[in-house]
């Protein structure tokens, strides 16, 4: 770039440069060479794996097939490894980055070429990953991503691969620019706020994926075992398989569910970074090192799936804004500022983290209406009742009674299951607003309890069905900026849900509340009663003056901002001579 040119000239003088993109004095760097050699080793393994996985099936199946399948597979193992090595070359040839004083600049591509800029005071995570293959070469892959509720594509820049020491530079400075951007730190270094204990590897087995796991380890080994196997589970009596392939499932479950848990979080590591950043350091195999700025931070959730719960433990999780937003393991892992923990240690690195001395988490919530639990026995009744009706019809039909019998059995056991799930999801229904928090709890099967900050709060939503209107139920949704970008209280009492939203943030609220007089065609009476400004009509509600500040109003659906707007353009015209 020419001394004295604008910002944007370099970049458009390097695009139409040479095509081998040699260094250049505007501060472009290119990626890794070590890049290239790193392609040609993950796709030998990946060809190695498949292929002998191929030949051994085959060979098991067909014995006669096992040299030709051989000699087929190595060739286009050849072919495979040649094509990625050549892809990497050319990627890297063609790949080239460079931080300035306020943006982050990445040109790729071999035939499609792209130019990405992303401004310093958008970037809202600088992290860094390195698989076990990367780390042998001492290569890293860093990720810079803005706040954008997306993981990936135009959010994300992947400077893959670069050498530890240059992504721990790259690093450093994107922190401190990102800081100089925003404004001043959110608070001094604390130090090491939580690592792995090994006693926490207990907790990876006591998710829903186990039997997942089990049957997907089962299913290979009996793809690839079935002439040895086979015969003995078919000589053996119905009973003994079933209780074989069960315990089958919950071993082998038991033993990669353990794994992927101490894979994944082995080596763990919370800490409080100068300049108010807190930074989430795990892995093995893949190494992982994930930063994020505590003035993003608007809450954190406390995350307890059933049998986790059932052993006291849950995970602490990330409510800000920038972070990966889904129900992925990817997503779920980004957000995770303490793997699944003792509940007690967990709300005490909750209060650490959002700098109070007890976590809004631990606070005593209210409890909701019984109607709410009169719904959820309802569901239950709904998911267990269909299936029993149609297999006794099928039995009365056709005169058999296996189906009656399958009936039974499900009706003894899924009711009692389901009513114990239903009044289950009951009691963990919550909301209060604690210190300066909103903190609302609902689920069984995964129970989340999440702590936001009511500055965070920019919105509330009502919505109510059918349904919740007979029993004078609403849900309550606060809309913030940070993680899925609503949390909401279900079923809960109409008058409670506007008293709820007017406590946590009365000055969002109390312009929807009026007591004078209503714009519209017909005059009010002098003796009516004040009304309340709902979606698309206006309730008499005696009392509305001294309701505004205790919610005696019951909201029946989303307030719409419009409304306002009429009633102050109204108002306006009535004042003027």
């Amino acid at each position: 770039m020419r001394p004295g040119a604008p910002p944007g000239a370099g970049l458009a003088a390097d695009l139409a440069g040479s095509p081998d993109l040699e260094p250049d004095p505007a501060g472009w760097t290119g990626l890794d060479q070590r890049g290239v050699p790193v392609a040609g080793v993950l796709t030998t393994v990946t060809v190695a794996v498949l292929g002998a996985t191929a030949v051994v099936v085959v060979a098991a199946r067909e014995p006669e097939l096992a040299g030709p399948v051989a000699l087929w597979t190595l060739a286009v193992s050849l072919l495979l490894v040649g094509f990625a090595v050549a892809t990497s070359y050319a990627r890297w040839r063609c790949s080239r980055y460079r931080v300035t004083a306020d943006r982050v600049e990445l040109r790729t591509g071999v035939i499609v070429r792209r130019a990405r800029s992303m401004a310093i005071e958008r970037v809202r995570t600088v992290d860094v990953a390195a698989g076990p293959v990367l780390r042998a070469f001492g290569l890293v892959t860093l990720r810079v991503g803005t706040g954008q509720q997306r993981g990936r594509g135009e959010a994300t820049l992947r400077l893959r691969p670069v050498e530890r020491m240059e992504a721990d530079r790259l690093r450093t400075l994107l922190l401190d620019r990102m800081r100089s951007a925003g404004g001043p730190p959110a608070g001094p270094a604390d130090g090491r706020i939580a690592e792995l204990d090994p006693r926490w590897l207990r907790y990876g087995v006591l998710t829903a994926a186990t039997p997942l796991f089990g049957i997907a380890v089962l299913a290979v080994v009996l793809a690839l075992v079935d002439r040895p196997l086979g015969p003995l589970l078919r000589v053996a009596p119905p009973a003994a398989r079933i209780v074989l392939v069960v315990l089958g499932i919950l071993l082998a479950g038991t033993v990669v569910a353990f794994l992927v848990y101490a894979e994944t979080w082995s080596g763990f590591r919370l800490d409080r970074e100068p300049g108010g950043t807190l930074r989430v350091r795990r892995g093995v195999l893949t190494t992982r090192s994930i930063s994020l700025e505590e003035r993003r931070l608007t809450g954190v959730e406390l995350v307890e799936p059933l049998g986790v719960r059932l052993a006291g433990a849950a995970r602490v999780d990330a409510v800000a804004s920038g972070l990966l937003v889904g129900s992925g393991t990817e997503s779920t892992e980004h957000r995770t500022l303490l793997p699944t923990a003792p509940r007690r240690l967990a709300e005490r690195v909750a209060a650490v983290i959002l700098g109070e001395s007890r976590s809004p988490t631990a606070a005593a919530l209210r409890p909701h209406p019984p109607a709410a639990r009169r719904r959820r026995l309802r569901r239950a009744a709904l998911v267990v009742t269909p299936p029993v009706v149609v297999l006794v019809a099928a039995g009365v039909v056709t005169g058999t009674l296996w189906p009656v019998l399958v009936a039974v059995v499900l009706a003894a056991v899924g009711a009692p299951v389901g009513a114990a799930i239903a009044l289950d999801t009951y009691r963990g229904l919550g909301h209060a607003v604690v210190g300066g928090y909103l903190v609302v709890r609902a689920g069984s099967l995964r129970r989340s309890t999440v702590a936001l900050h009511l500055d965070g709060v920019i919105g509330w939503t009502v919505r109510q069905t059918i349904l919740q209107r007979r029993n004078g139920l609403v849900t309550l949704g606060a809309t913030t900026a940070a993680g899925r970008g609503a949390f909401h209280a279900h079923d809960v009492d109409g008058r409670e849900a506007l008293r709820l939203a007017g406590e946590a943030t009365p000055s969002l609220l109390a312009p929807f509340l009026v007591s004078g007089p209503v714009p519209g065609p017909v005059p009010r009476a002098a003796g009516d009663q004040p009304r309340v400004a709902v979606s698309g009509r206006q309730q008499d509600q005696p009392g509305a003056e001294e309701g505004r500040d205790a919610g005696e109003a019951v909201e029946r659906q989303q307030v719409e901002q419009h409304q306002l707007a009429d009633r102050c353009r109204h108002q306006d015209r009535t004042r003027r001579p």
